[in-house]
């Protein structure tokens, strides 16, 4: 059977268990009567009988409306979203398409199916459960947080908002943003990066840029889910100032851009409760603090509770099929109806799930029946501009890049740079528009029922070869590093393509490169001073090599246009501006954890970890609390290989002229001139830290620019106020201290240009 990642995924142990087939046995004795489906012959309501079409009333109001017409049944059915490629009761919608899941339409109401896709980098269809159906795939999270770019990320969740919508999807299960907590993440790629004003901001622009196209966007997954080792029986320890001021204050910041239809509950539980019945997490913060007015999902067989999970704030069970239980169909039912749940629960859960589909324009503009066209090419644009946007040039030692077009031999080294670029594994994985070109099944381990190592068909050799066409390019397999030497020995340039495969549901033993690539990189560099590294990698890997290869590109899982991106920025058509949204350590020791919790007992376990939910429960304690990634590094005084924020550029820039302003808010203008003779983007970054030193510097602004050749432009940046603040948990709410702050405009977190202070009032805002 094929069947979508999110599904298989987040409950492997049911599909190698008997637990599957009981729920599956369960259909037929389900007493809850199914909502109509979008292809039966319900007759619709009078619409002079519908207020709730008024499309110029309040998202709020017009719910109530609806809410108030609806049935038991209806609203029973509005909680439980299908897992298409399981659902054989005859009680599931009969129009489903393979996809994450849906949610039934009820026509007499005029309320349309809910369709689900995967969707992080693109419309998923990761092992093609929907024959022939591709789309474009965008660069990996990491790659668009590298650029620092707002714009760019809501211009491409547009895209990809866009392209679901013309498949006949209206919900995309995107919005990643845990923070980055450990360099070896297996689902790090898929994320925004370390720090949560960052990851925050680009989040929330993305979703902005999905939900333009009147479709719901997810913010996920809610929240601390870290790593992927042991997901559904872990439990992560953190302090709530430092939750707060960390993994949580990225989700508000997104929320409050963003402000998706959807929030997506995690598998772990968080400091003793199972994220989709913690009532800390989805009532205390989520709907109290935050006023959230949207609705909670949970994740694919992260639901473990019907009264408990309801009470304390899941509103949704998402692919409930691949729980252990359907706790949100007959036992939902007949908790409400003997008075166990409360009728005025299961109504706020429907209401939050109509308020989604009115304030995101899903109710107003149902997607059509049939898929539309997609101008795919203007589509790939996007993407190669996100992936050239995201490149970040680590070294270039006396300017061997760019390379010159007059070149006459170049060698491309490893990797299968010959035919596309690598992407990481799970329910990001897009089938992009230009082919496969290989894919390997996985023999063993959590992730083999689903994932396949899989590459973009944008081959780095054709594309470089299409930049120096005059050159001899010759590309050598890296099987075997005597002969990678041989061939670069004469070479003008030696590119050695260096890959790291990461995916949902696993995470790596370690961050070295796989195989002999280091053996095959410093035989190389040993063989041709001109040598460059590409990285299509997952995340940060260590470098044993570094001090003897002169250049060195981070292109992450650089998406469909990959290889066309990294073949701009070597030759120059392109500017390096990416900047670091990771710290790269220079040993795995200066990492919070070293080893990945939980994975030996997962490496020992006989099945390899395929049963997830037969792991033995163990704790994460996330000992670094609020000081994540370069703050962790700063606490510890370790000097990283490269810094959060870092990256280089074919130009020069300098900073001048700081003026700090305080007060009731923390303001700075400065100027930024280009200094070179190459037009190129910058990314200054505004850091704060108490003049006390009571706590690391911490990221509080930023702003990409462009400027030409001798070109100067004055910046002004506002630092967030919840960054510069401490969480008071007696009060409770962000509190900042009266005092001297000390500030700096850097171009990484490790590197200061211009620093100065100034003092700011107390202040307190609420949680």
């Amino acid at each position: 059977m094929l069947v979508s990642l999110r599904h298989v995924a987040r409950s492997m142990a049911l599909l190698a268990t008997t637990a599957l087939a009981g729920t599956m046995g369960a259909h037929a004795q389900d007493p809850v009567a199914p909502a109509a489906s979008s292809n039966e012959s319900s007759k619709p309501a009078d619409p002079a009988a519908r207020p709730w079409v008024d499309a110029k009333l309040p998202a709020a109001a017009r719910a109530e409306m609806l809410l108030a017409a609806m049935t038991l049944e209806e609203k029973l059915a509005l909680v439980y979203t299908w897992f298409p490629p399981l659902a054989k009761d005859p009680a599931a919608p009969t129009d489903m398409i393979s996809s994450a899941g849906q949610q039934p339409a009820i026509p007499r109401l005029g309320i349309p199916a809910l369709r689900e896709t995967d969707a992080s980098l693109g419309v998923a269809n990761q092992v093609e459960q929907r024959k022939g159906d591709t789309a474009t795939a965008l660069p990996s999270g990491l790659a668009l947080a590298a650029s620092f770019d707002p714009k760019l990320a809501y211009e491409s969740g547009a895209m990809i908002g866009s392209e679901a919508r013309a498949k006949r999807f209206n919900v995309m299960l995107a919005g990643g943003i845990n923070l980055t907590r450990d360099p070896w993440g297996g689902r790090n790629f898929e994320y925004l990066g370390e720090d949560p004003l960052l990851a925050g901001t680009m989040a929330g622009e993305s979703i902005k840029g999905i939900q333009s196209n009147r479709i719901i966007s997810t913010i996920k997954h809610f929240a601390l889910n870290a790593q992927e080792t042991g997901r559904f029986v872990s439990d992560a320890k953190i302090g709530e100032a430092a939750f707060r001021e960390s993994d949580l204050l990225a989700f508000e910041l997104a929320i409050e851009r963003g402000k998706p239809g959807s929030v997506m509950c995690a598998y772990m539980s968080v400091n003793g409760d199972f994220a989709c019945e913690n009532a800390f997490l989805l009532n205390t913060v989520l709907k109290q603090d935050w006023a959230y007015p949207g609705y909670v999902m949970s994740d694919w067989g992260a639901v473990h509770s019907t009264v408990k999970a309801a009470r304390n704030g899941l509103d949704q069970q998402s692919g409930g099929e691949l729980d252990t239980h359907m706790f949100f169909r007959g036992d939902l039912k007949k908790a409400v109806e003997s008075g166990e749940l409360p009728l005025a629960r299961l109504d706020d859960m429907a209401r939050r799930i109509l308020n989604a589909m009115f304030s995101t324009g899903v109710m107003d503009a149902p997607v059509v029946d049939a898929p539309q066209p997609i101008d795919t090419a203007k589509n790939a644009e996007v993407a190669q501009r996100a992936a050239e946007a995201g490149i970040v040039l680590l070294k270039n030692e006396k300017n061997i890049l760019p390379l010159a077009k007059s070149a006459k031999r170049i060698v491309l080294i490893g990797g299968h740079a010959d035919i596309g670029v690598l992407s990481g594994g799970g329910s990001s994985q897009v089938r992009s528009t230009g082919g496969i070109p290989l894919e390997i099944p996985l023999k063993n381990g959590p992730a083999a029922s689903f994932v396949r190592v899989t590459w973009h068909a944008s081959s780095p050799l054709a594309a470089i070869r299409a930049l120096a066409p005059k050159a001899r390019v010759d590309f050598v397999d890296g099987s075997d590093p005597d002969a990678a030497a041989a061939a670069a020995r004469n070479a003008d340039l030696a590119i050695v393509w260096a890959t790291q495969w990461t995916t949902e549901a696993e995470d790596p033993e370690t961050i070295d490169l796989d195989g002999n690539q280091n053996a095959v990189i410093a035989a190389v560099a040993a063989a041709n001073p001109r040598t460059a590294v590409v990285l299509n990698t997952g995340g940060p890997v260590l470098m044993p090599w570094l001090k003897q290869v002169p250049a060195v590109l981070a292109a992450w899982y650089p998406g469909q246009r990959g290889g066309e991106a990294v073949a701009r920025v070597l030759f120059g058509d392109v500017n390096p501006s990416g900047r670091l949204p990771i710290t790269f350590p220079a040993s795995i020791d200066q990492a919070p954890r070293p080893s990945v919790p939980g994975f030996e007992q997962v490496k020992a376990s006989p099945d390899r970890g395929t049963d997830a939910r037969a792991i033995k429960p163990f704790v994460i304690d996330y000992k670094e609390g609020s000081d994540v990634g370069y703050r962790w590094y700063a606490r510890q005084g370790a000097r990283p290989a490269f810094p959060f924020g870092y990256g280089l550029s074919y130009t020069r820039f300098a900073y001048a002229n700081l003026k700090v302003e305080g007060g009731a808010a923390l303001t700075v203008s400065f100027d930024v001139t280009n200094r070179g003779k190459r037009e190129g983007a910058d990314v200054p970054q505004l850091y704060v830290t108490p003049a006390t030193g009571a706590r690391p510097l911490r990221l509080a602004g930023f702003e990409r620019v462009t400027l030409k050749p001798g070109e100067t432009r004055r910046i002004t940046l506002t630092a967030e106020p919840r960054v510069v603040a401490d969480y008071d948990t007696a009060r409770p709410g962000w509190h900042v201290a009266a005092g001297t702050y000390r500030v700096a405009i850097a171009r990484d977190a490790g590197q200061p240009v211009l620093t100065g202070a100034a003092e700011l009032q107390e202040r307190r805002l609420a949680p």
